[in-house]
């Protein structure tokens, strides 16, 4: 990997899970109102160092950010831990409908997100990765209202943190066989 796309994927994770882990971090000294404005401060520097260093804000940070500014403002406001543990439901379920919408439309929405990190794809490989991503993020959301509904704040704060991100990790490692197999080669047109 060339120094500037390890660069760019060290920025890209700092700004995505550096947020999630000062929460962590916020929570564990300061308990949950505390966690959630550590939270709500990371996203506003997180928002403003993508916009520095990269030059623009990707969407998906900007729906993040919106969210985890209104759900962490009611947490707040309202002295409720509801409405931050909601947030992850509300995030993955709007990517969900965002995708599924693409795909009813025809437009595989994954590619405009992702397509400028990954090897070119055939439009059937992105149309299986959205499709993929879609169902995950409802699962994602599923599994949140689970746990939130089921567990305590200290269980639920951390599978946000250690269960959340490994299975993301996991199922992005999954897909590798999609992009293996329609990776557009330099020598063919279509995988």
């Amino acid at each position: 990997m060339s120094d500037a796309k390890s660069t760019n994927l060290w920025r890209k994770i700092l700004t995505d899970f550096g947020p999630l882990i000062l929460f962590f971090v916020a929570f564990k000294f300061g308990g949950i109102m505390v966690a959630t404005g550590v939270f709500m401060a990371s996203m506003v520097v997180a928002i403003i160092a993508s916009k520095l260093l990269d030059g623009k804000i990707p969407p998906m940070l900007w729906v993040t950010f919106a969210i985890v500014i209104v759900m962490g403002s009611l947490t707040l406001y309202l002295n409720d831990e509801t409405f931050v543990k909601m947030k992850p439901t509300i995030v993955n379920g709007i990517f969900a409908v965002i995708l599924f919408f693409g795909l009813m439309t025809g437009r595989p929405l994954l590619k405009t997100v992702l397509a400028s990190g990954f090897p070119p794809l055939a439009e059937r490989g992105w149309t299986l990765m959205t499709r993929n991503w879609a169902f995950f993020f409802v699962a994602m959301a599923a599994i949140n209202e689970a746990v939130w509904r089921t567990q305590s704040t200290d269980t639920w704060v951390d599978f946000k943190t250690f269960g959340f991100l490994p299975l993301t990790f996991l199922f992005a490692i999954s897909q590798a066989p999609i992009l293996n197999k329609y990776q557009i080669r330099e020598d063919t047109d279509e995988a």
